[in-house]
């Protein structure tokens, strides 16, 4: 992936103020496309230093990806994480795979983000953000009930989010 040329493209869509094209743009410079993707809207930047995305929708339903203005402010390999992320609820909440626990969703997403198994083209982010998503990740798993099935199912992936936290301590 040629960053310097995705850079360029971005800078132009900010420049005009194109901010939705500009994610459009991205999700299909990394395959990051789904049917279940109904677009991008904005929401409120939550400040000049943090950002929130969220897809919305109904389970089964098409999901919209909520956007902020500053979305591209941010460190282009945060900001893919992110759109990533979003972009696996959009998937989960697919009418052929709905994962209806919360918890589930949440902890399959920070997953990708740390150890990017759907989408390998995304680049990994700094030591601090994966620390950070791998402790959202634990954060999920313990709001699964204790011992239960979805906390066996995902027993070794949490192994994995603690090892690599672990590592960078």
């Amino acid at each position: 992936m040629n960053f310097e040329n995705i850079n360029f493209h971005l800078n132009a869509y900010k420049e005009h103020d194109q901010i939705i094209d500009a994610a459009r743009y991205l999700i299909s410079s990394f395959n990051l496309e789904h049917e279940n993707f109904a677009g991008f809207g904005f929401r409120e930047e939550l400040s000049p230093t943090s950002m929130l995305l969220t897809a919305e929708g109904e389970l089964g339903k098409p999901q919209k990806v909520m956007i902020p203005r500053n979305l591209f402010d941010f460190d282009l390999n945060l900001v893919l994480n992110m759109i990533a992320h979003e972009m696996l609820h959009v998937r989960q909440k697919a009418p052929e795979n709905v994962v209806e626990d919360k918890n589930e969703r949440e902890f399959q997403a920070y997953y990708e983000m740390l150890f990017h198994k759907v989408f390998p083209q995304i680049p990994d982010v700094s030591d601090f953000h994966k620390k950070f998503f791998g402790n959202k990740a634990l954060e999920y798993y313990k709001r699964m009930d204790e011992n239960s099935d979805l906390q066996q199912k995902y027993a070794d992936q949490k192994k994995e989010v603690e090892q690599l936290i672990n590592t960078l301590s």
